[in-house]
């Protein structure tokens, strides 16, 4: 029925894509360089005021030559190895490309700056929502995010010198009232992506409430459909995610010299800072900066910056200017005036139903996403139902000294959301447990579903067991089991059988959360469906690989809910009667007897 069901979908994919497919290319890497054909202007449509008086108070005025840096002293996590939180949601800046590799821009200036210092890097995806505090608590060395430094942020970690600049742009639909930062009130609905520096300034410089999403594709794809008026991003993000014929355009771009994008580490590990700007300088020197900048970014400075310390030699840049207007001369510099607006049927199939796509995410969920997924929901499941039966016998229990602590416990994990439980044990015990554990979040994963699949498990236990009938533990004390054996031997069994549908319930939403996983960071190859299915989604810019992550989760928890109504009902009627059926020899006696 799985199959069935799996093949109709695919079929109708298939279909609602097949009228296209004369016109319909490879699917797009974002995440892959652009190389100086792509070059941009810097922006005429610039909110002066926005950067009006700033200054730059952070970047260093010389940095130590990188031929002195002891890297023995940089308190690295792993000896010889930087280990770096990133995302892969933000292309070109950060992200996850074909090849299944942690890269972008920032990532692979990173890894240029590592090889200066003599060390390798190791990358772990992480949310940013959460990455800040990763870098603080000592999970990663460093955070590789794109990062937009603020004051606020400069609270919970330090920070390079810049290696990048960041302007804020505004995308709205095109034809919208909205054409500046100006126009935006309390009645327009702005999307950001919660926890950046665009959240920050329209909720604490234009005082506004905004619509928070997880990542920049689904702002957009928001944005796209019509939910929210308009999106202040990140303006590589923004360029980047408008492809030619969508309906979107930026107005405006803010820029500040203060914030600009550095990498951020620990606030008391000065010497691993002072070794990445280092790094930094050395490879804008020898023009390793410039060659990533223009292959990657490739997007004219902004009057008054420059990256690394301020004795650094000013990179050498191809002239981006010259080049986007002899691109738009020549009808081929991003104008969407010349593509036809695509009709919402056509945004539709392209964001859900793209056939190319499925095809390109299903190896990948098949063979990184499903194993994960599993190895997460079993684990966890196994473990939370011993704990939630040792729960659930301690909550029916006559001493008090076992059955309070047991309703506590109960009480605070179905409680708490599941990814703060995550993150708290993700976060908290994973410090303390490293040595063990080897700083790989994986299995304390798993102890954290654990933990939270058990509150509700030994609930359902308990539920159970007092369903049982009174006369069932008076009957077998009076054959005179005692209290121990009559419930491990009659109550018990009887409760845990009455209670099966509902833990194969519980069992399907452990295959759900799973995905919350990924907010404690973990390597490629650690991805469940849900992440792999998200990190080729920002690859592609379209919702596709997050249907077919769909589908297997529709896999999986499709047969468990027949299963469930099967033991159900199998509970409730019991085996059909078959004592009073004749075969037909027994049937011919009883005729010829009569």
């Amino acid at each position: 029925m799985v199959a069935l069901l799996l093949t109709a979908l695919l079929a109708l994919t298939l279909s609602s894509c097949s009228s296209g497919s004369d016109s319909s290319a490879a699917p797009t890497d974002l995440c892959a360089p652009p190389g100086v054909g792509a070059a941009t202007a810097a922006p005429t449509n610039l909110d002066a005021a926005a950067g009006a008086g700033a200054e730059d108070r952070y970047t260093t005025a010389t940095v130590t030559p990188v031929d002195r840096i002891d890297t023995s002293k940089l308190n690295l996590i792993k000896p010889g190895v930087i280990t770096v939180g990133t995302l892969g949601d933000a292309p070109p800046s950060i992200c996850v490309n074909s090849e299944n590799q942690y890269t972008g821009y920032d990532n692979e200036l990173l890894k240029a700056v590592a090889d200066k210092l003599g060390l390798k890097v190791e990358f772990v995806g992480t949310e940013f929502a959460g990455l800040l505090a990763q870098v603080a608590g000592r999970r990663f060395d460093v955070g590789s995010s794109s990062i937009t430094t603020t004051d606020d942020r400069r609270n919970t970690v330090g920070f390079t010198n810049g290696y990048d600049f960041g302007y804020f742009s505004l995308v709205v639909p095109n034809g919208s009232p909205i054409t500046g930062f100006g126009d935006l009130d309390a009645s327009k609905r702005i999307g950001v992506v919660q926890g950046t520096v665009q959240d920050d300034y329209v909720v604490n410089t234009l005082k506004l409430d905004p619509v928070k999403f997880p990542d920049y594709a689904t702002a957009y794809a928001n944005l796209k459909s019509g939910q929210i008026d308009a999106w202040v991003a990140p303006s590589q993000q923004a360029e980047g995610a408008i492809a030619p014929g969508d309906p979107t355009s930026i107005i405006q771009n803010t820029f500040s010299v203060n914030n600009f994008v550095g990498w951020a580490v620990n606030k008391e590990n000065q010497p691993l800072i002072d070794a990445l700007n280092s790094g930094l300088d050395a490879v804008i020197d020898d023009g390793t900066w410039s060659q990533l900048y223009a292959d990657w970014v490739p997007r004219q400075l902004p009057e008054g910056w420059k990256p690394g310390s301020k004795a650094a030699a000013t990179p050498e840049l191809p002239d981006f200017a010259a080049i986007a207007a002899e691109n738009a001369a020549n009808g081929d510099g991003g104008d969407t005036a010349s593509y036809q607006p695509k009709s919402t049927l056509e945004q539709l199939k392209d964001t859900f139903f793209d056939w190319d796509l499925y095809k390109k995410a299903f190896p990948d969920l098949l063979k990184t996403g499903l194993p994960n997924t599993l190895i997460l929901a079993l684990a966890s499941g196994i473990i939370g139902t011993i704990l939630g039966m040792l729960l659930a016998v301690a909550g029916i229990s006559r001493t008090r000294w076992l059955r309070w602590p047991a309703r506590v416990y109960t009480d605070i994990f179905r409680g708490l959301p599941a990814v703060v439980i995550i993150l708290i044990i993700g976060l908290g015990v994973g410090p303390i447990v490293k040595g063990i554990t080897g700083s790989n979040p994986y299995w304390l994963g798993v102890a954290a579903l654990s933990l939270l699949a058990s509150a509700y498990i030994g609930e359902i236990f308990r539920s159970g067991i007092q369903s049982v009938e009174s006369g069932q533990l008076e009957a077998s004390r009076a054959l005179g089991f005692s209290y121990r054996k009559s419930m491990s031997l009659v109550v018990i069994p009887q409760g845990v059988r009455r209670v099966l549908p509902a833990l194969m319930n519980q069992f399907i939403s452990l295959i759900k959360d799973s995905s919350l996983i990924y907010f404690l960071g973990l390597l490629v190859t650690q991805r469940e469906l849900f992440a792999v299915g998200r990190d080729l989604n920002a690859q592609t810019g379209s919702l596709s690989p997050l249907v077919a992550a769909g589908l297997f989760y529709l896999a999986l928890t499709i047969p468990l809910t027949h299963l469930v109504n099967y033991i159900d009902n199998r509970l409730r009627t019991g085996r059909a009667d078959t004592s009073g059926t004749l075969d037909p020899l027994e049937q011919a006696i009883v005729v010829e007897r009569g």
